[in-house]
């Protein structure tokens, strides 16, 4: 049966600096994983997904992390359906964020649009290679994730690993 009419999304990352929001998306538009890392200002993707026979054009609005950005960012905020927002499964500080910057952020510039809390680079939680190479790193448990999604009151929490696409088509 073919999709009936489209409907467009407009899906919002935010998330501290290099937890790999862009990498997400553009795992998630062109299949591939990027190897190096280049800050982002501002960024847009685009994606088709059909949904209960209906296409869903995805427009995927990537925003910069660092502070310097702060007054800036939220101007793509607006007409926002939904917000992804990330922070890394091996970053203590960008998951204490969440609380601290991005939660007040979201609720000033855009109350009552539904979050998705996504933690990142769940390849790394495990990985010897990287753990031998950061000592003393305390990753982000699943239930520690889980307890922020209902403190912030968030719709959905998925880990997922944009390098290896573990769990990456949940989101």
């Amino acid at each position: 049966m073919a999709a009936t009419a489209s409907r467009f999304i407009k899906c919002v990352t935010v998330g501290d600096g290099a937890v790999g929001k862009t990498s997400m998306l553009i795992c998630y538009t062109s299949n591939k994983f990027p190897t190096d890392y280049v800050p982002t200002v501002f960024d847009n993707f685009s994606a088709n997904v059909v949904v209960e026979g209906t296409t869903v054009n995805l427009g995927l609005w990537d925003t910069a992390g660092q502070e310097d950005y702060n007054r800036l960012r939220p101007l793509s905020y607006r007409g926002a359906d939904v917000f992804v927002l990330a922070f890394s499964l091996v970053s203590h500080a960008s998951y204490e964020n969440v609380l601290k910057k991005w939660v007040p952020e979201l609720q000033h510039f855009a109350p009552g649009i539904p979050v998705v809390l996504v933690g990142t680079k769940l390849d790394l939680r495990e990985d010897k290679h990287y753990l031998a190479e950061h000592p003393g790193m305390v990753a982000v448990t699943s239930q520690q994730g889980e307890e922020l999604r209902k403190l912030v009151g968030a719709t959905y929490y998925i880990e997922c690993s944009s390098k290896t696409q573990q769990t990456f088509y949940s989101l």
